[in-house]
């Protein structure tokens, strides 16, 4: 009897894990991303919140706006945005919390036009590369989460431990692009990349 019991005890943990849906990270951070870019928090997404993200970025960094910099970063979220909204395939220039996690991930697939890893990526890591020795410090990195981003400082240092996969204590071009890929392509927990703009 006791054996007919730790069988059927067993099979109904097969059971309820095969039953478990796995959880969608992608769209978590995604989620994320939304609220942090949601700046006057109407639970839409428009043009105007991604100008006070490139806004934020030439604040933080001490960017003219014709710096080559910041005018490429304008020129990626244009492009992103005008992406965003192709694949919501809305009416309006303006995103829902689920048209955005949806567009999101149909973009970030889908490189005909715009490769937003990559794209965003070197954009990125131009603008966070103080010194252009093309290599992400610590401090850098944790400048660009807690002064952009507005993590806590402890947030920002985990995502730098867990981005350095070399332990070299510096984040490398190669690197930094392999963590933006996973972030916006992996539905892993687990990937370094998870934690590109910090906890998910």
């Amino acid at each position: 009897m006791t054996m007919i019991l730790t069988r059927c005890s067993r099979t109904s943990q097969r059971i309820t894990t095969m039953g478990t849906a796995a959880p969608d990270v992608i769209a978590t951070k995604a989620g994320r991303s939304f609220a942090a870019l949601d700046s006057d928090r109407d639970g839409h997404l428009d043009w105007s919140d991604y100008r006070r993200l490139a806004d934020r970025y030439l604040s933080a960094y001490h960017l003219t706006p014709d710096d080559r910099r910041a005018r490429a970063l304008h020129a990626f979220f244009q492009s992103y945005w005008l992406e965003l909204l192709r694949h919501a395939d809305v009416q309006e220039d303006r995103l829902s919390r689920n048209q955005y996690v949806d567009a999101v991930r149909r973009a970030s697939v889908d490189t005909s036009r715009l490769n937003v890893a990559d794209g965003l990526g070197h954009v990125l890591f131009d603008v966070i590369d103080v010194n252009s020795d093309n290599e992400i410090s610590r401090e850098e990195y944790t400048r660009f989460l807690t002064d952009v981003w507005s993590l806590q400082e402890a947030e920002a240092l985990q995502a730098f431990r867990t981005l350095d996969t070399d332990s070299d204590d510096t984040v490398s071009r190669p690197e930094f692009l392999q963590a933006i890929r996973q972030y916006f392509l992996l539905n892993d927990p687990d990937a370094p990349g998870s934690l590109f703009f910090g906890p998910a």
